[in-house]
């Protein structure tokens, strides 16, 4: 049974707005959460693009940072409100970052990923030397949280907000790979030559991916600037695009649950090794390696070759068990 079927998929939702039920007492846990549920829709968006068209976007952390200053910016100087500056924010970072991408989307494989990986660093140098929209290194603090009803949305439903974001952007994921343009983005990723030869706009439909893969970008940006009340360019740098890729691979791309198995695993890691920095680093590393090499499918393409080898054992031994009948 695939996860993105109706009963899975409701345990999924019902065991994700629980949660920050359970962890509304613990301030720490619920923190944890709420980022884990930041970097969950982020990793959906990425899966989209690395999973289901066959391109890994390294710029994807430097989109979120365009609609996390970009939100930041209309909330505090023109006043608006969060629930206004954020789709805004969101179309505008998904422009620049087609904008941006554009020429890139004629690439294919490494060279579409190393162009991605400039298109990140002209971003993040962006972030660091225009300091007065952005502060520069220094950052920008005390982001406000998000408005609601004349108040403020903190703890327990700000918790809330970001699992309902995360829920609605898989369910999104899991409707799209399933409508025809999710089925020309499969055809594109397995052979793009072919693709285009029986009629598939393969440019075009890169295109919408990239706009639709930069939307969850910038809704993350902007949720995570809300919800951590501070931004730098270190929060949108490229090692947070290789960490969301990290989800994704170790999970296992081109599925639904994988995005959530990589996050669940992995995004909690660098909160619990808060006091060994420099070993984040190295396991991000080693993980990077071990499933390049050893898991290629992730954690649910080998739960899944697992199943299929011993539907296979249980097979072969009925039919010996019928011949010696």
């Amino acid at each position: 049974m695939k996860f993105h079927s109706k009963h899975l998929m409701g345990v999924f939702v019902l065991m994700a707005l629980l949660l920050p039920l359970a962890a509304s007492g613990n301030k720490y846990f619920a923190f944890v959460l709420g980022m884990t549920f930041i970097s969950l829709l982020w990793a959906t968006g990425m899966n989209l693009m690395y999973g289901y068209v066959g391109l890994m976007p390294l710029m994807f952390a430097g989109v979120a940072g365009v609609a996390g200053y970009a939100m930041v910016h209309f909330t505090r100087t023109l006043g608006w409100s969060f629930w206004l500056a954020m789709p805004v924010a969101s179309l505008l970072a998904a422009a620049v970052g087609v904008a941006l991408g554009l020429p890139s989307l004629r690439l294919k494989g490494f060279y579409f990923t190393l162009c991605s990986l400039v298109i990140q660093t002209v971003l993040t140098l962006a972030f660091i030397f225009f300091p007065t929209y952005t502060n520069g290194d220094t950052g920008i603090n005390q982001v406000a949280p998000p408005d609601w009803f004349g108040g403020e949305l903190k703890g327990l439903g700000l918790d809330m907000a970001v699992a309902v974001m995360a829920v609605a952007g898989v369910m999104f994921c899991a409707w799209l790979v399933k409508t025809p343009l999710g089925q020309r983005f499969v055809a594109i990723r397995e052979d793009d030559v072919l693709a285009e030869g029986i009629g598939i706009k393969v440019v075009r439909c890169k295109i919408i991916a990239f706009f639709i893969v930069s939307l969850y970008a910038g809704i993350g940006g902007c949720f995570y600037a809300a919800y951590v009340g501070f931004i730098s360019p270190r929060a949108y740098d490229v090692l947070v695009s290789m960490n969301i890729w990290l989800f994704v691979a170790f999970g296992g791309r081109a599925t639904i649950a994988g995005p959530i198995i990589g996050t669940v695993i992995l995004a909690p890691i660098p909160f619990l090794l808060q006091d060994l920095q420099a070993f984040k680093d190295v396991l991000s590393g080693v993980l990077i390696i071990v499933v390049t090499l050893l898991m290629p499918g992730g954690i649910y393409g080998a739960l899944v070759a697992w199943r299929s080898r011993q539907a296979h054992i249980v097979t072969d031994g009925e039919k010996v068990q019928g011949q010696q009948v």
